[in-house]
């Protein structure tokens, strides 16, 4: 059904939204409409796409010259509303706006295969208010609800844009997280986009940053002048490297410090990421309507290539070590201002359910905290996976939500062979035997598999941290006693043994000219298998194909470098190379403890998942954290 706007003009009561705090019980601010992002390396057709003519963009106004057509049906610029029909009971929203000039705007709507239809129309000429209602009733499976400017003859300005919802009850307070680790410009950067949208910061309390570092915020005279802006609102921490679990789960605790009747929830963010305020917007208002207590997690968005996001909606395998794996239908690596074949944009049209969220920028509702305990003290990796697969068996869902995201450092330019590889292989079976049936044989032959192909590939130090992983899941709970600081340490130590796992530049590498041939690996084995004995028979007999060679960092697939002696590899970042060389003594050392350690792995890893799965209470507990914070 169509919808009648109402349009006022000065002088008469114009419908408001308070972002802060509407005066009428129960409207609630849970998305607006800015027009640009947080700095000029974020493209723009991001939040609005001028379709034809010319507008002038500024971060809550634009201007549309004539014969202009605008809409925001874009990642930041549409309600997602499929996923407020599955997950809130919120029946409409209510869009407000301020208008000036001669134009027309349509509140659209679109359905699982937007295909596009206008639900709400208002005429402008001259200056004036507008209100559209849009009603949240056919977008189970998937749709949206965006705007449209359009101009004829005459130009049309539209400012302040807000989409509002009514609430049954007030939403709960919400404290903001971050948990840093000698970034200190990266974290005053995202401290300082907080302060400059003070709409944003009013919806939340206290914003605690967690400092773990040795290089302290507090070292810095920018934080001073950061801290006096903020007054008693900021919250400034320093306590023991614990990683990123006990980071973000020193927000959870001191968010569950008192009786529940004074909880409050927690966003987490990273300290790293280019950060657009909106998303407090939206998270907090996302959250305050759902049904249950949900996990309201924001989506990333590559830090590098802006126009991109990561995965839309992501499961992990435990058992077989594996995480980030796109749901199906969900957009992996997906060029937000890109068209699909029928020329329409590429938007999260149809609902795709995740089963966690990172904790780029995460929402956890302190209820859930209460009812399924705290984080593991896992120090990083997995521990976000983890707990939200904990909340889902206790019946709390997790909502990757469309058009909240945060720029956070592309995965794919970040090498898979570095120190902390330890924790994501050794945490993911410990996830393994929590959350899983830790079937033997998938898990063993998946370090089987994993093992065979970093030695054929002359990864030595990347080989010897997965066995390390391995060992010390067996050693039991007792290994998480201290937050795995000592592992951390430990594992560096270890991996600094084997040149391979640093990457140095080019011009330092010694390279001769002979070396230079860049080699392309060609089509992918279909016989894995049979494939890596051809490479290891080869490797044993000393007839690899290449003595020497350079190898493109996409094309550093096991079954290619392993026809090298020698290969000099581009790092993921593409800052330097890593020279692996073929070391057959390290081989013999490596395949004869990995024997040892997969053979104690498939007999005595079901013993250990039930050790660890009787421990569970207690790692979860909010006494381990209460010690651990003390640094006993």
């Amino acid at each position: 059904m169509l919808d009648t706007a109402r349009a006022t003009r000065d002088g008469d009561p114009a419908p408001s939204a308070s972002s802060g705090g509407d005066p009428r019980p129960g409207r609630l601010v849970v998305q607006r409409g800015p027009f640009t992002g947080p700095t000029p390396l974020v493209p723009e057709d991001l939040y609005a796409e001028v379709v034809h003519g010319a507008a002038r963009r500024e971060r809550d106004r634009i201007e549309l010259s004539p014969a202009t057509l605008v809409s925001t049906n874009t990642y930041w610029g549409r309600l997602h509303a499929t996923y407020w029909q599955r997950w809130t009971a919120v029946p409409e929203v209510r869009v407000t706006l301020r208008a000036g000039g001669r134009g027309r705007i349509r509140l659209m709507a679109s359905d699982t295969n937007k295909v596009a239809r206008a639900v709400g129309v208002a005429d402008v000429d001259g200056d004036t208010s507008v209100e559209l209602t849009g009603v949240i009733d056919r977008f189970l499976d998937g749709g949206g609800l965006w705007l449209e400017f359009g101009t004829d003859t005459g130009a049309m300005t539209v400012s302040d844009v807000e989409w509002a919802v009514d609430v049954p009850h007030p939403a709960r307070p919400t404290a903001i997280t971050i948990c840093t680790y000698n970034r200190v410009e990266d974290c005053l950067n995202t401290l300082q986009a907080l302060l400059d949208d003070p709409v944003a910061l009013g919806r939340v309390g206290p914003v605690r940053v967690v400092d773990q570092g040795s290089d302290p915020l507090e070292s810095r005279d920018r934080f001073t002048t950061v801290a006096d802006a903020f007054g008693e609102q900021l919250v400034y921490q320093r306590q023991p490297n614990l990683g990123g679990a006990g980071g973000f789960t020193r927000g959870l605790y001191e968010a569950t410090a008192g009786e529940p009747a004074d909880d409050h929830d927690v966003l987490l963010m990273d300290d790293d990421v280019l950060l657009d305020p909106e998303i407090v917007v939206r998270l907090t208002g996302f959250a305050a309507c759902t049904a249950h207590p949900t996990i309201v997690g924001g989506q990333m968005l590559n830090l590098l290539h802006p126009g991109h996001v990561h995965i839309t909606a992501e499961y992990a395998e435990p058992e077989r070590l594996r995480v980030g794996r796109p749901v199906p239908g969900a957009l992996e690596e997906g060029f937000l201002l890109g068209r699909d074949e029928r020329l329409l944009p590429i938007v999260q049209e149809r609902r795709v359910d995740t089963e966690y969220n990172g904790w780029w920028s995460c929402l956890i509702p302190a209820p859930i905290v209460r009812a399924i305990g705290y984080p593991l003290p896992l120090f990083f990796q997995w521990d976000d996976v983890e707990f939200g697969y904990r909340a889902r068996e206790h019946g709390f869902p997790t909502v990757s939500l469309p058009g909240a995201g945060v720029w956070h450092a592309d995965f794919g330019w970040k090498d898979w062979d570095e120190w902390h590889r330890y924790f994501n292989q050794r945490n993911g079976l410990i996830t393994a035997a929590l959350r899983t049936g830790f079937d033997r044989r998938t898990v063993t032959g998946t370090v089987v598999e994993l093992l065979a192909q970093y030695l054929v590939a002359m990864q030595y130090g990347l080989a010897a941290t997965l066995l390390t992983a391995v060992d010390d899941f067996l050693e039991g709970p007792a290994i998480l006693d201290d937050g795995s600081a000592t592992a951390a340490a430990r594992i560096r130590a270890i991996r600094a043994a084997y040149p391979e796992t640093t990457a140095v530049p080019i011009t330092e590498a010694g390279l001769d000219p002979r070396e230079s041939v860049v080699h392309l690996a060609g089509y992918k084995p279909s016989k894995m298998i049979r494939t890596w004995v051809k490479r290891a028979v080869l490797q044993a007999s000393g007839r690899v194909p290449f003595r020497s060679g350079m190898v493109p960092a996409g094309e550093a697939h096991w079954w290619h470098v392993a026809l090298f002696e020698r290969a000099i590899v581009t790092d993921m970042a593409e800052t330097g190379v890593r020279i692996r060389t073929r070391d057959r003594e390290r081989l013999r050392e490596l395949a004869t403890r990995g024997v040892r350690t997969v053979r104690r792995l498939y007999t005595e890893g079901p013993e250990a998942a039930r050790a660890w799965k009787s421990a569970e209470p207690r790692l979860t507990a909010r006494e381990t954290w209460t010690r651990l914070f003390d640094g006993s």
